[in-house]
C-alpha cells in the first residue's frame, strides 16, 4: 500500500503537470498587433498599469528590458516590492518569437517545462507605448517607453484594451514616483 503522504504528492504533481499542460498550449484567438518590429521594440518598458497578480503584486517602478540575443526572447522583470526605498528584484524569461505572428506572439518561460503567452496588441507608430495581454484576458500591461503617461494616453490605451474585450475595471496603475503611491487608481504596495 502507497503510504498517503506519497499518494498526495503524486497527486499534486499530476494535478501541476495538467495545469501547466493547459498553459503550454494554449493557443490565442486575439487580434495582435501586425508586424512588430523586434529592434524597435527592444528595450524598456514601464509597466505604467497592469491585472495585478501575484508576480508583480506590491510593486512600485517596475518595468520590463527585452532583448533578443542571437534571436531568442530575453525579458527581464524589474520591480521594488513595497516601496522605492526597497532593493530590486528581478526575474529573466526565456523564450521565442511564434513563426507567422508578425512577431507579436511569443512564448517564454521562467522555467523549464513552463512556457506562457506574450501577446503584443498594439503598438505605437513611435514605439513609445504597448498593449501586452495574455489568452484568455486575465492578464494585461500597458506599457511605455517612459515612466509618466499623461491621463487622456492612458485613457485611449485602456480603450483598447476595453475593445479587444479585456476587463479594464481590473487595471491598476503602478507607482513609478514616490508621489503616486496612495492615489485613486493606483495598485498598494
Amino acid at each position: 500500500m502507497i503510504p498517503l503522504r506519497q499518494r498526495a504528492r503524486c497527486a499534486v504533481v499530476g494535478l501541476c503537470i495538467l495545469a501547466l499542460g493547459g498553459c503550454t498550449t494554449f493557443r490565442t484567438h486575439q487580434a495582435l498587433a501586425p508586424n512588430v518590429d523586434l529592434s524597435r521594440y527592444a528595450g524598456r518598458w514601464y509597466i505604467i498599469a497592469n491585472i495585478p497578480y501575484f508576480a508583480e503584486a506590491g510593486k512600485v517602478g517596475s518595468y520590463f528590458d527585452v532583448s533578443f540575443p542571437g534571436g531568442r526572447v530575453r525579458d527581464v522583470y524589474v520591480g521594488r516590492a513595497g516601496g522605492f526605498a526597497a532593493e530590486p528584484s528581478r526575474f529573466t524569461m526565456h523564450g521565442y518569437v511564434v513563426p507567422g505572428t508578425g512577431n507579436a506572439y511569443w512564448r517564454e518561460s521562467p522555467f523549464w517545462p513552463v512556457y506562457l503567452s506574450y501577446l503584443i496588441l498594439y503598438v505605437g507608430p513611435d514605439y513609445g507605448t504597448a498593449l501586452v495581454g495574455y489568452p484568455g484576458r486575465g492578464y494585461g500591461w500597458v506599457l511605455s517607453r517612459h515612466r509618466r503617461m499623461d491621463d487622456a494616453t492612458y485613457q485611449a490605451m485602456l480603450a483598447r484594451f476595453a475593445q479587444a474585450g479585456y476587463p479594464i475595471a481590473q487595471f491598476r496603475r503602478v507607482p513609478q514616483f514616490p508621489n503616486q503611491i496612495g492615489k485613486p487608481g493606483f495598485a498598494k504596495p
